[in-house]
C-alpha cells in the first residue's frame, strides 16, 4: 500500500481545498472539478466529515443537536478521517492509488484550527500527522476570506448556523489557521488564494496552482 507522497507521484493528486465557513468552498471545488473533466482527467471529490456513522455524529455535534468537547469531537474527526482514507469502497487511498485526482472539502487543517482553538493543538497535531493511515495532501489550497465577509456570506445563503459559524468563533478560527501553516512551515505544501475576490479569478488562481502541482511531477 502506498504511503507517501514521494511514492504516489505517478498517480492520482490528493487537493484540499480549505478556509473558514463562508469562504466559497463549495463553489471553487465544483469549478475545479469541471475544469479537471473538461481536460479529459479523473477526478473524486469527497468532503469531511463524511457520510459514515462518525461522520454522522459529528454533524450532530456542529449542528448543536449534541453537545461534545473539543478533545472528544477531535477524536471523532481522527476516526473519521482515519475510515476516510482506508475505506477499500470509496476511500481517499483507493482513489489515489488508481491514478485518480481527489479534491477533498477540508481535512486536518481545519481540526487544527477548528478544536485546535479549545483543545491541545500540539495533541490534535500529533494525533493527526503521526497517523501512517492518514494521507498527506499534495497540496492544501487554503482560501482567505475575511471573516465580516464570511458572515454576510452565511447571513444570505443559510438559515440555521452551526456552532463556529459566528463572527466572534471566526476570527478566532482564521487566525488560528495561520498559526498553524507557520507551524507546519515547508512540511506541507500549502498555498494561500484571496477569496475575497471575483468567483472567475478565484478559480482562474486555483486552476494555475492545480497545474503547477500536475507539472512537477
Amino acid at each position: 500500500m502506498l504511503k507517501d507522497n514521494e511514492s504516489r507521484s505517478a498517480v492520482g493528486k490528493f487537493i484540499v481545498i480549505e478556509g473558514l465557513d463562508g469562504s466559497g468552498k463549495g463553489t471553487q471545488i465544483a469549478l475545479l472539478e469541471k475544469y479537471i473533466k473538461e481536460k479529459g482527467g479523473q477526478v473524486y471529490v469527497t468532503a469531511e466529515p463524511t457520510v459514515s456513522s462518525t461522520g454522522g455524529m459529528i454533524r450532530d455535534a456542529l449542528g448543536g443537536l449534541v453537545q461534545r468537547d473539543a478533545y472528544e469531537l477531535s477524536a471523532l474527526f481522527l476516526a473519521d478521517r482515519i475510515f476516510h482514507n482506508v475505506n477499500p469502497h470509496n476511500g481517499i487511498r483507493k482513489y489515489i492509488d488508481s491514478g485518480i485526482d481527489v479534491i477533498c472539502d477540508r481535512y486536518y487543517y481545519s481540526s487544527f484550527a477548528y478544536q485546535g482553538i479549545d483543545a491541545d493543538l500540539d495533541w490534535v497535531m500529533q494525533m493527526n500527522l503521526g497517523c501512517s493511515d492518514i494521507l498527506r495532501p499534495d497540496m492544501c489550497i487554503y482560501l482567505d476570506v475575511d471573516t465580516d465577509l464570511c458572515d454576510k456570506r452565511i447571513s444570505e445563503n443559510r438559515f440555521d448556523r452551526e456552532i463556529y459559524e459566528n463572527n466572534e468563533a471566526q476570527k478566532r478560527i482564521r487566525k488560528r489557521f495561520f498559526e498553524v501553516f507557520d507551524k507546519l512551515g515547508d512540511t506541507q505544501n500549502i498555498r494561500i488564494v484571496n477569496a475575497a475576490r471575483s468567483v472567475e479569478e478565484v478559480s482562474e488562481d486555483i486552476i494555475k496552482l492545480f497545474e503547477e502541482l500536475k507539472n512537477n511531477n
